[in-house]
């Protein structure tokens, strides 16, 4: 068990580390996206609160929508009318599946139905992936299906680093409350049994639930079984899944109703504001009315799932055919589960509250990994058991290498690609492009440094890299864009924007801490 904790742990420490790294910024994702546009931060903050909808301007834009699919689209199967945004009261959008099966948008005048073109009336906004780039690296590693294999392999790893741990660490418990400083390897051995043992259910859940989430990626024999190969057998599972079939058209027309009348039913059944109307089979006898609701903040503490609430009608009788309760879930236990997985790895409940929680514990596991690769290289940098014969004294040295930029080069590429979004030129083509290519060659010339430096000097350097780029963030957003900290907090309560930049403030207190300690250290 002790081997086997050893060489899995080490194995996958590194992408393991990364993957929660990046997991536990993802936790922040609009945060760090809202801090990655400011100029649609600024503007947000001067456009006026949106004022609530009357149902009769509510019934008049989605007779407007409604005319607007018919006219343009009236071979679609579905539209998908959304008479207000819940932070643009200005926005009329319509919504409806093109011919290659995508979802298709136009935004339209609220006052004359008409499409406007993209950004019409909004100032462009910098090119950027902003937090998304985190959750896209955390589940997938920008590669797609190959990415989500690999990631789900190393979550398997940690299951089993985990439990291997549990069994070799027999007074786990009791060092879990021992910590013995400047002691070498001994202190790296309690930090890290400390942070494993503080956030062990939680390692365990977000493991088990990130490969559970995936599980029709990465166990497909069932589905294969029973409906067979194809994207369109796919399709037909995840329709099951989500509830009643489609039904087929009958052939004979339909006039499309007054579809304030419905909304305004399904208002009162659901006991939620309308969010957006859905019209399966438009202009067909068969047709069905799907009215979802909006959630708020409240519903969403209170409650793991976060489903709308929802009512179907048939269109030609009016006759109410299911309604679905806030949190409810179509499909079964089985949807319910799958959306429960979901829920607890992404931390889509609790409010804020939850989101810190999930923060911090990341933080802690993040912690866990890099302790356990750099305990690995303390325990053996100068007593080894020849494990790679002739060549063992050479693999240590490239595993110390690729330590100091799995741990610290990461965090210098992350602060990196902050600092891309603020220098590249607005106009720079495929700039969102450019900030993950900056983000991916920062890292890439820290292993190079890794390798070519001696460790100590090369976590010392690093470290104080990612102490300088962190803590300069603020005064670099504040020449570039002449947004500061007393303005976000104190002139406009903006606590996404200043939130990021506290938080590099204090990452670069902490990197300058653990450069500090590196002084006359070879550990």
């Amino acid at each position: 068990m002790a081997w086997l904790h050893t060489w899995c742990g080490l194995w996958f420490s590194w992408l393991l580390y990364a993957i929660f790294l990046t997991g536990t910024l993802a936790v922040f994702d609009e945060a760090i996206t809202h801090w990655m546009s400011p100029e649609h931060a600024l503007e947000e903050h001067r456009a006026a609160p949106p004022a609530p909808v009357a149902a009769s301007e509510r019934g008049q834009r989605l007779a407007l929508g409604a005319a607007y699919m018919a006219k343009a689209h009236a071979r679609a199967d579905m539209w998908e009318i959304w008479p207000i945004n819940r932070n643009d009261n200005n926005a009329l959008s319509a919504y409806w599946f093109n011919q290659q099966g995508g979802y298709a948008e136009a935004r339209l005048d609220p006052a004359s139905g008409a499409p406007l073109s993209a950004g019409a009336g909004a100032k462009p906004l910098r090119a950027t992936y902003g937090g998304h780039h985190f959750v896209d690296f955390h589940y997938e590693l920008h590669a797609g299906n190959t990415g989500l294999w690999i990631t789900a392999v190393a979550a398997m790893a940690m299951l089993v680093a985990l439990v291997s741990g549990i069994v070799t660490h027999k007074r786990i418990f009791k060092d879990f409350f021992t910590f013995r400083p400047a002691k070498g390897q001994r202190s790296w051995l309690d930090a890290h049994n400390a942070v494993a043992v503080l956030t062990l259910p939680f390692l365990f859940m977000i493991a088990y639930t990130g490969i559970a989430i995936s599980s029709v990626t990465l166990m497909p024999a069932p589905l294969l079984a029973h409906y067979g190969p194809g994207q369109d057998n796919m399709k037909q599972f995840l329709a099951d899944l989500g509830g009643p079939a489609r039904v087929a058209r009958s052939g004979q027309a339909l006039a499309l109703p007054d579809l304030e009348s419905f909304a305004a039913r399904a208002e009162a059944l659901m006991g939620q504001a309308v969010r957006c109307v859905v019209i399966d089979n438009p202009g067909d006898s068969s047709m069905r009315i799907g009215v979802y609701g909006w959630d708020n903040e409240a519903e969403a503490m209170t409650r793991i799932t976060n489903t709308s609430g929802m009512v179907s009608f048939s269109a030609a009788s009016g006759k109410v055919l299911a309604v679905r309760q806030p949190g409810e879930v179509d499909g079964g236990a089985a949807s319910l589960t799958r959306l429960a997985m979901g829920s607890l790895h992404m931390a889509s409940f609790g409010g804020l509250a939850t989101r810190w929680l999930y923060f911090v514990c990341g933080l802690a596991g993040t912690a866990m990994m890099a302790t356990g690769a750099i305990l690995f290289m303390v325990k053996r940098r100068n007593r080894h058991g020849a494990e790679f014969g002739d060549a063992t004294a050479r693999v240590y040295r490239l595993i110390e290498g690729v330590n100091v930029a799995a741990i610290a080069g990461l965090a210098i590429a992350c602060a990196a690609y902050l600092w891309a979004n603020r220098l590249l030129p607005l106009a720079l083509d495929q700039r969102a492009g450019w900030e993950l290519r900056v983000f991916f060659g920062v890292w890439l010339a820290a292993l190079a440094h890794g390798l070519l430096r001696a460790p100590a000097s090369a976590w010392r350097e690093q470290l104080w890299a990612v102490a300088a780029l962190c803590v300069l963030l603020a005064p670099l957003n504040w020449i570039t864009t002449g947004d500061h900290l007393l303005a976000q907090i104190g002139g406009r309560a903006d606590w996404e924007s200043a939130g990021v930049e506290l938080a590099a403030l204090l990452a670069g207190a902490v990197a300058a801490w653990a450069a500090l300690k590196q002084r006359g250290s070879t550990a």
